[in-house]
């Protein structure tokens, strides 16, 4: 285990480099950064200075190693807009982001594994079709289209829920969150379900897909033959045996939900990582955009590292290597 940890370690940095080289070469050609932190009126000699500041007057070789040299201190810059450290403008949506991902993991664990089971162990009954169908509807419409129509529906017809905003929120450990209010909790349903939505119907196939495959095995019919419950025949021999591909989608979806949820955030104006990305690709904001991206790929790279060791968990005949 400890030889496969320090590979995947290296692995890990190597593609944060890869990334690392990406980011740099996409930021390199879209546009010049020192007409968004010099005057309207600055002279050409001002112009020339700030060029000279930002490193920019160097050859693209020194100009990356440059750029590297500060990503391994932690040294993004200030934004160009809000005129503070990037990294600190991203540190402080994260917590708002993570919220509404982290609550819409959960609704999509909690509604689609039961849901995927039942589906799997029944597969000709018609509440399965039923389901089924409607995993498909969860994956054909479009997250922006649920999100807009749960706001006409349930905020504006009904006036269930609020359109937009964080509500209240309480300090826990040196961080701001909503989720320890109820009026927290009454602003972040609407775009915890609208971000579930997909992933949802995703979780549920999966789920029925292994369902459906351990259920043929041998071992199954063994258990049932000792006289198990038909609940601990689902859940604990084949939802257990069934977990690995799901618990793949559910790390993968994760990461996706964290870098993805800009159309959410922005429909629902919630002041996350992903509004706050809108926001400074429309100012062409370069540092918010390099911290994002760096730390998209820190959390995807993470993600899986602890996806594959959970294998190890669900199933000890898995072995790393």
């Amino acid at each position: 285990m400890f030889a496969y940890t320090v590979k995947r370690l290296f692995q890990m940095l190597f593609v944060l480099w890869a990334v690392s080289v990406l980011v740099f070469l996409m930021m390199s050609f879209t546009g010049d950064p020192v007409y968004m932190v010099v005057r309207i009126d600055a002279t050409d000699a001002e112009v020339e200075n700030a060029r000279r500041i930002l490193g920019l007057d160097r050859s693209l070789p020194e100009q990356y190693w440059f750029f590297l040299t500060n990503l391994m201190q932690g040294e993004f810059g200030n934004s160009y807009v809000f005129r503070q450290p990037a990294l600190d403008l991203i540190v402080e949506r994260l917590p708002a982001t993570l919220e509404i991902v982290l609550v819409a993991m959960a609704i999509a664990a909690i509604v689609a594994i039961p849901l995927g089971v039942f589906a799997g162990a029944n597969p000709g009954h018609p509440v399965s079709r039923f389901i089924m169908s409607g995993s498909l509807l969860g994956i054909s419409l479009p997250g922006f289209w649920v999100g807009m129509m749960l706001i006409y529906v349930l905020a504006v017809e009904l006036r269930l829920f609020p359109s937009s905003g964080r509500g209240e929120t309480l300090e826990f450990l040196g961080i701001r969150t909503s989720l320890l209010t109820a009026n927290g909790w009454h602003h972040i349903l609407l775009p915890a379900i609208t971000l579930s939505f997909g992933t949802t119907a995703i979780i549920l196939r999966i789920t029925r897909a292994g369902m459906m495959e351990v259920m043929r095995q041998d071992y199954i019919r063994f258990a049932r033959a000792k006289g198990a419950s038909r609940r601990g025949v689902l859940y604990g021999h084949g939802l257990r045996n069934g977990m690995i591909p799901v618990v793949t989608i559910f790390g993968l979806q994760l990461g996706d939900l964290i870098a993805f949820a800009t159309i959410t955030e922005t429909i629902f104006a919630w002041p996350g990582m992903g509004k706050l990305l809108i926001d400074s690709i429309y100012r062409a904001d370069r540092p918010v955009i390099v911290v994002y991206l760096m730390l998209v790929a820190l959390i995807f790279v993470v993600v899986n590292f602890v996806v594959d060791l959970l294998y190890t968990m669900i199933d000890p005949r898995i072995t790393v290597k």
